[in-house]
């Protein structure tokens, strides 16, 4: 049995539990369980649920200290889950234990979204395993497929049905199940720009992103987000390897999309998901990104690291 899983087993300070739930009322009722619990101990409770789930519990809960967030909107990129919805109401709260519930995965989220989603669960139970908070993560056992089913009992040392609290016999390692998911892209698509760059290059590489990003049809300020996330990407890669990358820019449905290919290796599984200290001169890029983005995928082998920045019309 892992470290994180025997901590929290063993009450510390994290505990990180799945509801599965049939239907509205099974929903309601089993985040009512938990919030109340919660607001009884005086903790600060957030709720960070998408779209229709946020208005049936805003007209459930009344209760005015209780804390919103659309996690369809604040957690479009399951990456920055961490830092700007979960990390940021436990810092915000000093020493005090907190509650949350946190609805990564919904029936509704895109097969490419999906991966980063399990990531995210995972690596909460190490990025929040000295943290005093609890956090329920709500799963639709009807609408989401059995492999989500099963995923959640990977990242989730506890599952929670009917009102039953039980230990979870899938619960996994979480850099094992982190690991799982770094798998290969799939292909560029065959249109996409691509350009090969140095360091001297950084300057015409941010154009040529402006510029297709542009005639993608991205507002101003859209193209001015990827222009920045690109450059923290693209920057990286150079800089750390001292060798030259690639850049490739293709327009999809929602948006367009950016991938960097740098020979440094990350390996690093919680870059990007941490908040760095005011005087950190490094680990600002993949957060930054993170943040301007509507979907950041990162994939490493043993020779490169490739980034994918999705940025949304």
């Amino acid at each position: 049995m892992n470290l994180e899983l025997t901590a929290q087993r063993a009450g510390g300070p994290l505990r990180h539990d799945a509801l599965f739930y049939l239907g509205d009322e099974d929903y309601v009722a089993g985040i009512r369980s938990f919030v109340e619990a919660g607001l009884a101990a005086g903790e600060p409770v957030l709720i960070a649920v998408p779209g229709a789930r946020l208005d049936l519990l805003r007209a459930a809960f009344t209760q005015a200290e209780l804390r919103f967030v659309d996690m369809a909107r604040d957690g479009r990129n399951p990456a920055w889950i961490i830092p700007g919805v979960l990390h940021a109401f436990v810092a915000e709260h000093g020493g005090r234990r907190v509650r949350i519930v946190g609805e990564p995965i919904w029936p509704e989220r895109s097969a490419t979204v999906y991966p980063r989603c399990v990531q995210h669960e995972a690596l909460i139970n190490i990025v929040l395993a000295d943290r005093p908070v609890s956090i329920l993560c709500p799963y639709d056992a009807v609408r989401l497929g059995v492999d989500a089913i099963a995923d959640a009992a990977s990242t989730h040392p506890f599952l929670i049905r009917d009102g039953d609290r039980q230990p979870s016999a899938g619960y996994g390692c979480p850099e094992e199940v982190v690991d799982a998911f770094n798998v290969p892209f799939p292909a560029p698509s065959p249109s996409a720009a691509t350009l090969f760059f140095d360091a001297s290059g950084l300057s015409g590489m941010r154009a040529m992103v402006a510029a297709l990003a542009t005639e993608a049809g991205l507002s101003a300020d859209r193209v001015e987000d990827l222009r920045i996330a690109t450059n923290e990407i693209a920057t990286n890669a150079v800089v750390h390897s001292g060798r030259p990358a690639v850049v490739r820019v293709w327009p999809d449905e929602e948006g367009v999309v950016c991938e960097v290919t740098g020979t440094s290796v990350l390996t690093d599984r919680l870059a990007g998901r941490i908040p760095p200290a005011p005087a950190a001169d490094r680990g600002r890029g993949l957060f930054l990104a993170n943040y301007l983005c509507d979907l950041v995928q990162v994939h490493t082998d043993e020779t490169s690291t490739t980034v994918r920045l999705h940025v949304y019309r």
